[in-house]
């Protein structure tokens, strides 16, 4: 008996193989696909007419757990059944491209949030429903892609079966298909989205493959011609070869050579081709409509343009500030209206325009589900404590910011998972392990964000003022963030500034719990590096699971344009990125990494944040030791060690005006530092503060590398020693957290929740709630 994902696999698999090239169906599909399941589920019969392809399907499935052989002999005698089929099925890759351009063309919430839930819904609903696999509740949407697709592309629905699907999360899909209708199905997902969204782009690409490629790889017509294991050996330090065959960490070469020569390589070849076709480049051989002109509106000097300023206006309505709107504009607006439950479009249906967006789920109605679940309410009892009215969710930055501490700042979160690529190449090798993977890493996004956000974060009574767009001005109950897209494994969130970071390393800590938990990306354990952390107080826990997520948080004013912030929010998120792949390759170090900005201006950057950083705060006075005046990024367990350090700080009563003045002073040089805060500390008349203090700064974050050396560094970190061997020209970079510590200081309170209480001592969720 085989698991529901290989059952899927095999149904998938036989059901391309019943197909011919002259688009000729099974009459009952739903029948077939039954017969099919049954047969391999509790060994019953198929009709004669299907049993060969049953069984074929079934060969090439087992093969999924066999050897590779090292010789094309071996390999041809070995299969030679599945060898001499020349029936090819097809695989289909394809998805939205250049999402952010679509996404943050306009600079208010409202559009932008429209956006996104346009894309989820073409990627979570509109591509699944192609194949047969959608939710009964969306039946006006079902039905009108049904519509669309028998009006365009008929007999494509036909074809399609729900176990075709590899995966479908993350904006992309990957699937199965009867070779006759590859083409078809690769031109029906780009239209879709330029259906929907007029502007969007998307690019979608499709092959054939013999079934024995499905297992081992691309192979030559002639298959004594295919490069193999032989030849790989023969040639490993040619620069091609080498590029190609070794992209895991393994030292064995038929190890690299396996771990190459498998479905992971079929899915590369379409990767390859998606590229090609993205960048506006017609595949050799490809007898499809060209991407070389993507969607376009035309506009005139004298015409008035829409908000974004890119195309010309269709109509003007009130929001209640005058808006002129595009008909890609206008659809942007009113999906987001649909996602936060907001019932006022007679604009749209003034204007007699003819799309429909038919019910839109938001983000925020899933975390809402995920708290009524049974395992959940706890949780959810923490999250809302004793609000009994509908809380309903933020309209607008404004809101989210009013309810920091302090008030009018907002945190944008854009977290993207580590180590996926290399995971990938040397473990996934079959359809079925990319549907589990896939799986996997979207469970383990979207539930790590909804836990975060509900053990930090609590509903808030708003009161509209006369700048609000609520028309109702009375106070409302409202779910302080916004989630603007969850994705695979990568997010963007807006949170409460005050709360910022403790949600992102939850998100980074419950990513890889989840995924440990399954038991299927286990990292051999080994003591903790205590070389990956600068941060010494506490158990530094040891990495234990193969894949990660790196995170960058930017704290600003909540006025702050949108498109600016997530320019921002990406660079930090990349220097994070760049900061644990360099901490896996030095200290075997697999764990989450942070990077934050506190921009309290717009003004405050005028390049970009690695320009910022390396022409204003580093510094190099003396010529012999290198100040590098901050310490971004963290590992999680470092960002956990500096919300404690800030704490201590207040704790301790250090004067603000002091932190103030020592930051100042960093850049004078390390000894002026350490004098003013010895100085200051001396000063301070709480003596069990300065105890704390000691033990959550200077003993946590400065002691110096040499250990015959009892003293400590503070405010700085050694970081490096560039030249051991030459004395005169031994220098030592120093680094501090102080930045970090006086910008984070308004943002973290002194007495916060207790993250480790039991969530069984929490309340109950309430009964009356929407």
């Amino acid at each position: 008996m085989k698991n529901n994902s290989g059952t899927r696999t095999i149904t998938a698999i036989a059901w391309c193989l019943a197909w011919d090239k002259k688009h000729n169906f099974v009459p009952d599909k739903l029948r077939t696909v039954h017969q099919i399941q049954q047969a391999l589920q509790k060994g019953r019969d198929v009709p004669e007419s299907i049993k060969s392809v049953v069984q074929q399907a079934q060969r090439l499935y087992d093969t999924f757990e066999d050897c590779t052989p090292k010789t094309l002999d071996k390999l041809k005698n070995k299969y030679l059944d599945l060898w001499k089929d020349k029936t090819r099925i097809g695989l289909v890759y394809g998805g939205a491209t250049k999402i952010k351009q679509y996404v943050f063309e306009a600079s208010k919430l409202p559009d932008i949030r429209g956006a996104s839930a346009l894309l989820d819904r073409i990627n979570l609903v509109d591509l699944r429903a192609f194949f047969g696999d959608y939710n009964e509740q969306n039946s006006s949407l079902i039905e009108n892609i049904e519509q669309w697709l028998d009006t365009d592309f008929p007999n494509l629905r036909q074809a399609l079966i729900p176990e075709l699907i590899i995966y479908s999360t993350g904006g992309s899909i990957l699937a199965f298909c009867p070779a006759a209708f590859v083409d078809d199905l690769a031109n029906a997902i780009e239209n879709r989205y330029t259906h929907e969204t007029l502007t969007a782009n998307s690019c979608a690409v499709g092959d054939t493959f013999k079934l024995l490629e499905f297992r081992f790889g691309l192979l030559q017509d002639k298959i004594e011609d295919t490069f193999w294991f032989d030849k790989y050996e023969s040639n490993q330090e040619n620069s091609i070869i080498k590029a190609y065959f070794d992209q895991s960490e393994v030292s064995d070469p038929f190890e690299r050579f396996q771990n190459r020569k498998n479905f992971n390589e079929l899915v590369g070849k379409l990767a390859n081709q998606f590229t090609q076709r993205r960048n506006s480049n017609n595949l050799p051989n490809a007898e499809r409509p060209s991407r070389c002109y993507p969607p376009m509106f035309e506009t005139h000097p004298y015409l008035q343009r829409d908000e974004s300023d890119r195309r010309s206006a269709i109509m003007k309505v009130e929001f209640p500030n005058s808006s002129f709107l595009s008909e890609p504009l206008a659809r942007k607006r009113l999906v987001g209206e649909i996602a936060k439950r907001e019932s006022s479009r007679a604009w749209y249906d003034n204007a007699n325009l003819e799309w429909e967006p038919f019910d839109i789920p938001s983000w925020v109605s899933k975390f809402k589900e995920f708290l009524d679940q049974d395992n959940n309410r706890q949780l959810a009892g923490r999250y809302y404590g004793d609000v009994n009215e509908e809380v309903k969710e933020a309209r607008s930055l404004r809101e989210i910011a009013s309810t920091s501490n302090p008030s009018g700042f907002v945190a944008y979160i854009y977290a993207d998972g580590n180590n996926m690529g290399g995971y990938i190449r040397q473990k996934i090798k079959t359809p079925q392990d990319y549907r589990l993977f896939s799986e996997d890493i979207f469970n383990a996004t979207e539930k790590s964000v909804y836990k975060a956000l509900a053990k930090y974060l609590h509903p808030y009574r708003y009161t509209p003022d006369a700048k609000s767009s609520r028309t109702n001005k009375e106070p409302v109950w409202i779910h302080p963030f916004e989630i603007i897209t969850i994705g695979g494994d990568d997010v963007l969130l807006v949170v409460p500034a005050d709360k910022a970071l403790e949600i992102a390393k939850t998100i980074g800590d419950e990513f890889e719990e989840y995924l440990w938990r399954t038991g299927r990306y286990l990292l051999e354990q080994t003591a903790p590096n205590l070389l990956a952390h600068r941060y010494t107080v506490g158990n530094v826990p040891p990495s234990k699971c193969l894949l990660s997520m790196s995170t960058g948080v930017l704290i600003t004013a909540q006025d702050t344009p949108i498109y600016y912030a997530d320019k921002l929010v990406s660079q930090l998120l990349k220097s994070a990125k760049k900061y644990a792949e360099e901490l896996k390759k030095e200290h075997k170090y697999y764990g989450g990494t942070v990077d934050f900005l506190v921009m309290k201006a717009v003004t405050m950057i005028s390049s970009n944040i690695k320009e910022f950083r390396e022409q204003g705060l580093i510094k190099n006075k003396d010529g012999q030791s290198k100040l590098k005046l901050y310490a971004s990024p963290y590992t999680l367990h470092e960002l956990g060690g500096l919300i404690e350090t800030v704490k201590a700080f207040k704790k301790a009563e250090f004067p603000r005006s002091q932190l103030y003045q020592i930051r100042s002073l960093l850049e004078r040089g390390k000894r002026t530092a350490i004098l003013n805060y010895r100085y200051f500390r001396i000063r301070l008349t709480n003596e069990a503060a300065k105890q704390e203090l000691k033990k959550q700064f200077e003993s946590a974050w400065c002691q110096p590398k040499e250990s015959s050396n009892n003293g400590n560094l503070a405010p700085w970190m050694s970081l490096q020693e560039t030249d051991l061997q030459d004395a005169n020209n031994s220098k030592m970079t120093y680094e501090t957290i102080w930045r970090e510590l006086v910008d984070l200081y308004p943002f973290i309170a002194e007495e916060a929740d207790n993250p480790g209480e039991s969530l069984a001592e929490q309340s109950t969720a309430p009964e009356v709630r929407q």
